[in-house]
């Protein structure tokens, strides 16, 4: 999760499917951290380098694949782990979308950026990051 020190978060616009929007996210690499998968999405996502300012939430959720996305992964796999990371910037940054992933980027107060995400994990984390609920 991206977002400012004045509370705006960086949404995503996914070209497929269309008008949803989502923080920057992706998969494991074979022999990949959490970690080390986070700072590489966020730089093929956004254009942004996070190294040591990218915060483990010490968070995760498992959640069922939506039937939509699971051509993207081998047959039979149905779950999905998500594990939280955040990276809090001092302002707004010029973000460089992956254009094969991503049509459009938003920055925006928490509570608009909870409303405007499809997906509940990122929903949980903005609430988290400002201060909405606790968590676990």
């Amino acid at each position: 999760m991206v977002y400012t020190e004045a509370g705006e978060f960086l949404l995503l616009n996914r070209v497929r499917p269309p008008h949803f929007w989502q923080s920057v996210t992706g998969s494991l690499l074979p022999g990949e951290s959490p970690r080390a998968a986070a700072l590489r999405e966020l730089r093929e996502e956004t254009g942004l380098i996070g190294t040591a300012a990218i915060v483990d939430l010490h968070q995760s959720r498992l959640f069922p694949i939506k039937p939509a996305w699971r051509a993207r992964y081998r047959p039979g796999v149905c779950f999905n782990r998500e594990h939280w990371f955040s990276l809090r910037l001092p302002g707004r940054r010029r973000i460089r979308l992956a254009a094969d992933e991503h049509s459009g980027c938003r920055w925006l107060p928490a509570e608009a950026a909870a409303r405007l995400t499809g997906s509940w994990t990122n929903r949980d984390a903005i609430r988290l990051l400002a201060g909405g609920y606790a968590c676990g």
